[in-house]
């Protein structure tokens, strides 16, 4: 089958970020997506892209940017669908955080969106889509021509364990913490067309496996293959998957800064007559699982023979490497988060910290809103004391 990729002019961004709704009493999640969406028809019923929108589950609503040029213009894009939604929220004595998955919410007690496509997942899916009340963040940044997509997407496939590492929040499910650095990686990472992405020679080749995939009743839509990276034909752009729920502004521009900067790496290298690298599959699997398992404190293979290094290690030169290439795209302040992150702890690392300092799983949902209302880093010292 031929599958038309609608080159993109330039790397541009599109952010997808998927929002808790979270009751400001109880902390635990309200399903409640309908009626705030209902609230806000003019941004759900946006010609083309709407910029809020359900997700599976009812606790959700993703917010959407539209086409944008820099990291600063779609982090602007969501901070004013952010604050229409946040309005929407409180008249319903809502509140909002992102985190991979919430902690002390019980998946049983999800309510599904009401649309065709979702209850058609279930009734296939059964339990693996049933457990899927998570969140996560996608950005897509565009590609200049469809040759240049499977080879930008395999090139990406090896750095899984920096994108999740970065931002993984979900070490707690269900009240409990799983021993993960993202346990969000692991729920929806069982679905069958989940997971790392196919690393395919060419365009041809990927048209061939979803034609494949087509007439062996696989899935019934390319859309329905949800891979970590994954090209989009249709917005002509590379799709990464891979972060877990962000919870703050300034992570989700450091996610942003670090896809468009090495998308155009890439892309550059390739006009160059460069050959991409390809990591071997095994590598990309086990890469996935130790950030999944360790974040960033995984030692990570670094190519084929079984060389490692830490993580950390490989994230600090990363960022020195692209620094040129986010100075020239405008986005270098963005990309230094990571450098914060690093420093001051991922997600996963601050919500722990909360619970090693003998805070409670309330304490975590507190810190996730305030980290998102206010844009900062939180201790358990300002939610324990803004609850006293």
């Amino acid at each position: 089958m031929a599958i038309d990729f609608n080159a993109s002019n330039g790397a541009t961004l599109g952010v997808e970020w998927e929002l808790q709704l979270v009751d400001a009493e109880t902390r635990h999640l309200r399903q409640d997506a309908r009626e705030v969406l209902a609230a806000l028809p003019v941004l759900g019923e946006i010609t083309g892209l709407p910029k809020i929108r359900h997700e599976l589950m009812e606790s959700t609503v993703e917010i959407v940017t539209d086409i944008c040029h820099t990291v600063g213009e779609a982090k602007n894009d969501l901070a004013g669908t952010l604050s229409a939604l946040r309005g929407a929220a409180a008249e319903r004595d809502l509140t909002l955080a992102c985190t991979g998955t919430h902690p002390i919410s019980d998946w049983r007690d999800a309510v599904m969106a009401p649309m065709g496509r979702y209850a058609q997942l279930i009734e296939e899916m059964q339990w693996l889509a049933r457990r899927i009340q998570t969140f996560g963040v996608h950005v897509h940044v565009g590609v200049s021509d469809g040759a240049k997509a499977i080879p930008i997407v395999n090139a990406l496939s090896a750095y899984l364990p920096h994108f999740l590492a970065l931002t993984a929040s979900s070490p707690f499910w269900s009240g409990s913490d799983t021993g993960l650095a993202s346990c969000r990686a692991v729920v929806f990472g069982q679905l069958p067309t989940a997971g790392p992405p196919h690393l395919l020679d060419d365009w041809a080749a990927f048209e061939d496996y979803m034609d494949t995939l087509l007439r062996a009743g696989t899935i019934r839509s390319i859309k329905e293959v949800w891979w970590d990276i994954r090209p989009h034909p249709d917005f002509g752009t590379v799709e990464i998957r891979m972060f877990d729920g962000i919870p703050t502004m300034r992570e989700v521009g450091m996610a942003a800064a670090l896809c468009q900067s090495l998308v155009t790496l890439f892309d550059q290298q390739l006009d160059r007559g460069y050959t991409l690298p390809r990591p071997a599959a095994w590598v990309v699997r086990d890469n996935k699982w130790r950030a999944t398992r360790y974040g960033l404190d995984a030692i990570v293979i670094t190519d084929d023979t079984g060389s490692t290094a830490p993580l950390r290690d490989d994230i600090y030169e990363l960022i020195r490497e692209l620094e040129p290439v986010a100075d020239r795209l405008g986005c270098a302040e963005e990309l230094k988060v990571a450098g914060e992150v690093l420093e001051h702890g991922a997600p996963y690392e601050r919500q722990r910290a909360i619970r090693a300092e003998g805070g409670t799983l309330e304490h975590i949902v507190d810190a996730a809103i305030t980290e998102l209302a206010e844009d900062r880093f939180v201790t358990l010292g300002e939610v324990a004391h803004a609850g006293t």
